[in-house]
């Protein structure tokens, strides 16, 4: 069971030029329209990991500019309010990414120093400090992440690459295991996507428009290329439902707008619909309905 209507909704938080904590709300139902601002952050922060359930949003680390180990909630069911101070993660840490399933999220890497540190936020206990669980295959940050409720996928990484590790939920203590990697070396991108696909989409080395399609019924050949961005983007938040994949913000600008993905047509470029309230990058996002969370 989720919060009503919270499947409608997605959510970026956060940002840069300069640090800002704007949460803007995007309704799927009406995308065309200007993103409406919620209930703020606790802090103005940027580069953090961010992911959810059916009934909140975590956005863990990122920095003030200096770096902070502190997560923010928000509940879906009163988005109006101030984000929630929760967790903290194990350490402080920005450049970070995050992805989960329906009970835990997982806040992988990040600087400074860089780390291959993944945290595990347990949502039935999240006053809690996150738990260290199994690592990444290497040291990585200003990377992406997105997922299904069985696995979660980390691609690129700066310097950049174009490695994807694969967390199993069902066995996280083990270290992430590598997979095919995205069709080229990149930094700063976004990532989210559906029960059958994730889209990492834009990054950096230098800005790209690229979106790359992890299968995860086949997910050791290389990521394919599908239609891209509608300009070149990085630093990059993204989030989205069953059907469709939102990119919002980015540089070179800053910018405020969403490119939609539609993954029933994923070979077209991606259309402009409603902006961010503001122009921001290097915000977080996430949505009820993102990485196949139940209803």
């Amino acid at each position: 069971m989720s919060v009503p209507n919270a499947r409608s909704f997605g959510y970026f938080a956060g940002g840069n030029a300069p640090v800002k904590s704007t949460v803007d709300r995007i309704d799927y139902s009406n995308d065309t329209a200007e993103a409406s601002p919620k209930g703020p952050l606790s802090a103005g922060k940027m580069y953090m990991g961010s992911t959810g359930n059916s009934f909140f949003g975590y956005f863990g680390g990122g920095s003030t500019p200096s770096p902070i180990s502190s997560v923010d909630r928000i509940d879906y069911s009163n988005d109006t309010a101030t984000a929630a101070v929760k967790g903290p993660l194990s350490g402080a840490r920005y450049f970070l990414t995050a992805t989960g399933n329906a009970n835990f999220g997982y806040f992988g890497g990040g600087a400074t120093p860089i780390v291959s540190t993944v945290d595990r936020i347990d949502y039935s206990n999240d006053t809690a400090t996150a738990v260290a669980k199994g690592p990444l295959s290497a040291v990585r940050q200003f990377f992406a992440a997105t997922g299904n409720q069985s696995f979660g996928y980390f691609g690129g990484d700066l310097p950049a690459k174009s490695s994807v590790d694969r967390i199993d939920y069902s066995n996280d203590t083990a270290t992430a295991v590598a997979k095919g990697p995205l069709s080229l070396a990149r930094f700063g991108l976004g990532a989210t996507g559906n029960a059958n696909f994730g889209y990492f989409g834009g990054g950096k080395n230098p800005a790209k428009s690229t979106v790359d399609r992890i299968d995860y019924s086949n997910d050791t050949p290389t990521a394919s290329p599908k239609g891209p961005l509608s300009s070149t983007k990085g630093h990059v938040g993204a989030t989205g439902n069953a059907d469709f994949g939102y990119f919002g913000g980015g540089d070179p600008g800053p910018k405020s707008t969403i490119d939609r993905i539609d993954y029933s047509n994923d070979t077209a470029t991606a259309p402009s619909k409603g902006p961010l309230s503001l122009a921001r990058f290097g915000a977080g996002a996430c949505s009820a309905a993102a990485n196949a969370l139940p209803q």
